[in-house]
């Protein structure tokens, strides 16, 4: 299938209410171009300086995702446009959020990512930070950052009990602190290998890559 056909696939198996982010790092603009043609809107980068080159060059309709691991002095070249951030994996990266958005005069969404995977190389907080974070009169002191949910990766693994646990183990955190911080709407967690069981257990955003744009090229 080409990406038209993905775009339109991916669609069809996810339900209303669920987003689908097409993740669409290190892929040349006509390859977003041929996605948005077939509807697509929501484009998740991992890189600041390529996302701004394609936020320039691409319909202003397009909402773009920040899904890799952020570093806080690169947050200034998105400020102005991003829509939503999805690794906040620190409080250091809240405030420098906080003072970028300031300058454009806008509030900028965010998800804190919550680690859940047992793997080492996976980013994110413990939820204890996360709630102290939420806790501590948020909205008076980062005013120009909107947390609007959690992410959270799953282990890399074939064992799809351990990847079910920890998806279980975010939506939990999410439904109980969620009561108490009605900001909370989006839990994204599941890719392009995980998405189904993701949806299971309550993802309401995915991230797909490579099975819509094919395997990428590094180099």
């Amino acid at each position: 299938m080409n990406i038209s056909e993905q775009i339109k696939y991916y669609k069809s198996q996810l339900p209303e209410d669920v987003v689908l982010v097409a993740v669409s790092k290190t892929k040349p603009e006509e390859d977003l171009l041929e996605a948005y043609n077939a509807g697509q809107r929501v484009f998740g980068e991992n890189k600041i300086q390529e996302m701004t080159e394609k936020w320039e060059n691409l319909p202003k309709d397009i909402e773009w995702h920040m899904i890799g691991h952020v570093q806080s002095n690169k947050v200034k070249y998105m400020a102005e446009y991003v829509n939503l951030v999805h690794g906040i994996d620190r409080l250091k990266l809240i405030k420098e959020l906080n003072k970028q958005a300031q300058k454009h005069d806008r509030t900028i969404n965010c998800l804190l990512q919550i680690k859940i995977a047992e793997e080492d190389t996976k980013f994110g907080m413990d939820i204890n930070d996360a709630e102290a974070i939420l806790n501590k009169d948020f909205k008076k002191t980062y005013p120009n950052v909107n947390v609007v949910g959690f992410m959270g990766m799953a282990t890399f693994t074939n064992d799809e009990e351990q990847v079910q646990r920890e998806f279980k183990t975010l939506k939990s955190h999410f439904d109980r602190l969620s009561k108490d911080h009605n900001s909370l709407k989006i839990l994204s967690m599941g890719m392009s290998g995980d998405y189904k069981l993701a949806i299971t257990e309550g993802s309401t955003m995915v991230r797909i890559g490579s099975a819509i744009f094919g395997e990428r090229n590094y180099n």
